[in-house]
């Protein structure tokens, strides 16, 4: 029989009192999803980092990014596994990425895996924002294909099959058992990658995270979706409406982006999940009336009952950078004015078809100088590194869209806690 003195039984009661307390305090860790096409992925180039520092309003968000001797930080305590398309290819197979949150997972396309990633999306920012509130262990999971659709390849279950249009059907789409069986393996296959991948990660977190303590759980605490470029153009599914006729030309995307809502907690087990909603922001105040009509079907989804409360949308608009697309345009200008001189355009310079293929380059050399300011070429390779439909490549825009999902998940939490 073993006797315990009065100090041994104290300390035993102690130590257990300390540990209860310990693991009572212990919170189950808070996951992230990001999802979407190509502006998840991601399509702004390191080197344009340093763009941040010129804006004092986001100067503390590269301070958060590089270290002082110009390193990358691996944020604290936040964790991320990244399912994409092999070098960033949507026709083949797909290649996960996980680690501790850094630059670099953005999109993988033409990648060399044996070097850091070069591209960042918004999963950066939105780490080390939600990270700053939190102060706790973070695991974002990000999924994203460039090139896809809601309409087809990221189609929910309750949305049933695609089912071709009037404009399909005349232009002789998926009639032939082929054409059918390849819409049949498109439709949901983004989608259903989507829930797997998530459940994947899920069911072993602590290969993505080491420290994951299995004993503290975890919680799905919100959902990112960016965004639909490939929807807003698609007018073979979403055709242009005469003014007379009231339902709105993209009314069919909002319904559909509700069943994945619905269908996206449902899979993964999250009847409250909360869901922020990245609306189309490219072309900034500029915006056509498609686009605005697009903008306007996604924000429409927010504003349904059973979502209030739960579902945000959150405009990325007011993060396009209107000086990088003033030279985006002038670049523009000399795309086609190359065009021109090569094609042997009646109204230019080589109308007569006599400049050499060094000849047409010097022209271009002495074209760029005059239309552009030293200023603006100066900002053209510190700011800006893709297109306008990749939101100029900007690592500052991409980093504000980031921030702004977070804010967004952050007030939902506050306001859910509030009731």
């Amino acid at each position: 029989m073993i006797v315990l003195s009065r100090v041994a039984v104290f300390t035993l009661l102690a130590l257990t009192m300390v540990h209860s307390v310990a693991h009572a305090a212990a919170k189950p860790l808070k996951v992230y999803i990001l999802a979407g096409q190509s502006n998840m992925e991601g399509h702004a180039r390191v080197e344009v980092l340093d763009y941040l520092g010129d804006d004092p309003q986001t100067a503390p968000l590269l301070d958060e990014i590089k270290n002082t001797d110009g390193s990358h930080r691996l944020i604290r305590d936040t964790w991320i596994s990244f399912q994409t398309g092999l070098r960033g290819r949507i026709d083949g197979e797909n290649r996960e990425v996980f680690g501790q949150l850094t630059t670099g997972y953005g999109s993988q396309g033409n990648r060399d895996y044996e070097q850091p990633g070069r591209k960042i999306g918004p999963e950066l920012a939105f780490g080390i924002t939600l990270q700053k509130q939190l102060n706790e262990p973070i695991l974002i999971i990000k999924t994203a294909w460039g090139g896809q659709s809601l309409h087809t390849n990221f189609r929910s279950p309750s949305s049933g099959p695609y089912v071709p249009s009037k404009d399909d059907i005349a232009r002789g789409k998926f009639q032939t058992e082929e054409q059918k069986e390849k819409l049949r393996k498109a439709t949901g296959a983004r989608y259903r990658q989507m829930i797997g991948h998530v459940k994947f990660v899920l069911q072993d977190i602590k290969r993505v995270y080491p420290d994951y303590d299995s004993a503290d759980g975890y919680e799905l605490s919100g959902f990112v979706w960016f965004q639909g470029f490939n929807d807003m153009v698609g007018r073979n599914v979403y055709p242009l409406v005469k003014p007379e006729i009231d339902v709105p030309r993209f009314a069919k995307y909002t319904k559909w982006f509700a069943s994945f809502i619905r269908d996206t907690r449902h899979d993964l087990s999250a009847p409250d999940m909360p869901f922020v909603i990245g609306v189309m922001g490219v072309i900034g105040a500029d915006a056509n009336e498609g686009n605005l009509a697009f903008r306007s079907s996604q924000a429409a989804v927010a504003d349904i009952p059973e979502f209030k409360g739960n579902v945000v949308a959150v405009p990325t608009a007011p993060y396009w950078d209107e000086r990088l697309a003033v030279i985006d345009k002038k670049r523009g200008q000399m795309r086609q004015k190359g065009h021109q001189l090569r094609t042997k355009n009646p109204k230019h310079e080589n109308v007569d078809g006599t400049m050499t293929p060094n000849d047409i380059k010097q022209f271009l050399v002495s074209y760029e100088q005059e239309i552009f300011t030293t200023e603006e070429l100066a900002l053209d390779k510190r700011g800006k590194s893709n297109a306008g439909y990749h939101y100029l490549g900007s690592a500052k825009t991409f980093c504000q869209i980031g921030q702004a999902f977070a804010e967004a998940l952050l007030t939902l939490h506050r306001d859910a806690a509030g009731k």
